[in-house]
């Protein structure tokens, strides 16, 4: 099947305008096409199952929030073998996002830059459809504040979306971090994070807690990840997505630059720096913290060298975008093939050994 995708489907999809190929992506998942072209057996060996904030997964690669903004394909995704599905980024009120075109394909680097802006149904209309459906696979929610709401108010506008898709949510994660709001990675600074945190986390509690993560930049310094980390133990927080896309441009031309324009990049490009921010998380924490490792992932060897490096759980996107239908399932089997051959009979053993080992 993946010759057929490489060979076929992927070159007519990237004919298209980028934005276009994923509505047509999500259409061939909703309608259970894509399935058909995936390894149909997603068993794995006892691996690579693995627990985090008190959630079990069947393997540690889900699919990062943007790509299923809406939750219309949460069960198609699980049948691809993504152990888990994060729906978002939510706003409280619905929203259109950015004028298009807002979505790139960079080929050459294997990357996407995209400024889509938190385009979504809103809070109410994706609960509801997240409330009619039987999980196949954990799921989280991925919440973010609506763009014409001020950061005074941010917390407010973030507490009544929670409040909404929470009943309905494994997990939730804030999103603190993406570039394509104007201001909220403002709310990364200790005095916004530490209301943010708090307002929610005290919600959280009289609903019936549940784990509650945080999604943060790859384009912080080591001092901003630090006071997150320590904010993020005060709080009791259950987890860091380390991290969403930057706002750098290194190693693209010029004429790339001015291509796409604003927003925030993906894929190969975000890779290092990605890893490098799990490590300093990792560091901080002691490896207390458990962290979602996102960032550049396209091959096995990609995934564990952020588990490696103190990633309890994976998410891809850009590499699934390249890939295609096969890729979670691929991407999982290879990993639990570098397990084996390493000696760790669990992915959990796995998790910060190259850090502890460069301390040894």
């Amino acid at each position: 099947m993946s010759i057929l995708w490489n060979k076929l489907i992927r070159p007519i999809l990237f004919s298209l305008d980028a934005e276009r190929a994923h509505e047509i992506g999500l259409t061939a998942l909703k309608t259970g096409l894509a399935s058909s072209f995936a390894d149909g057996d997603q068993t794995y060996s006892k691996a690579m199952g693995t627990e985090a904030f008190g959630l079990k997964f069947p393997n540690p690669v889900g699919i990062a929030a943007g790509f299923d903004k809406n939750g219309v394909a949460v069960n198609q995704l699980a049948s691809l073998g993504f152990g888990f599905v994060e729906v978002g980024t939510v706003t409280c009120e619905p929203q259109p996002g950015n004028p298009k075109p807002r979505l790139f394909r960079l080929r050459e680097h294997r990357a996407l830059i995209n400024r889509l802006g938190f385009n979504n149904d809103g809070a109410v209309e994706i609960a509801e459809r997240l409330r009619a459906i039987d999980p196949k696979c954990v799921v989280g929610v991925n919440i973010g504040k609506n763009k014409d709401v001020s950061n005074d108010e941010a917390a407010e506008n973030y507490l009544k979306c929670f409040e909404i898709v929470q009943p309905v949510a494994d997990y939730v994660a804030v999103n603190i971090s993406s570039p394509n709001t104007p201001g909220l990675r403002e709310m990364q600074k200790p005095e916004a994070l530490e209301d943010l945190l708090s307002t929610l986390q005290e919600k959280n509690r009289e609903l019936g807690a549940k784990p509650l993560l945080i999604k943060i930049a790859p384009d912080l310094t080591e001092a901003e990840i630090e006071s997150i980390v320590a904010l993020a133990e005060r709080y009791a927080i259950s987890g860091i997505i380390a991290t969403n896309t930057t706002i750098e441009r290194n190693g693209l031309t010029a004429e790339e630059v001015s291509r796409c324009g604003d927003g925030g990049l993906s894929g190969t490009p975000l890779k290092k720096r990605s890893t490098e921010v799990i490590a300093t998380i990792y560091r901080y924490s002691k490896g207390r913290l458990p962290i979602i490792g996102v960032g550049g992932i396209f091959t096995a060897e990609d995934a564990f060298e952020k588990v490696a490096t103190g990633a309890s759980l994976l998410q891809v996107y850009s590499g699934f975008v390249y890939g295609g239908p096969s890729f979670a399932g691929d991407l999982s089997r290879g990993l639990g093939e570098i397990l084996a051959s390493k000696g760790f009979a669990k992915i959990d053993e796995a998790v910060g050994s190259a850090a502890a080992h460069s301390s040894a």
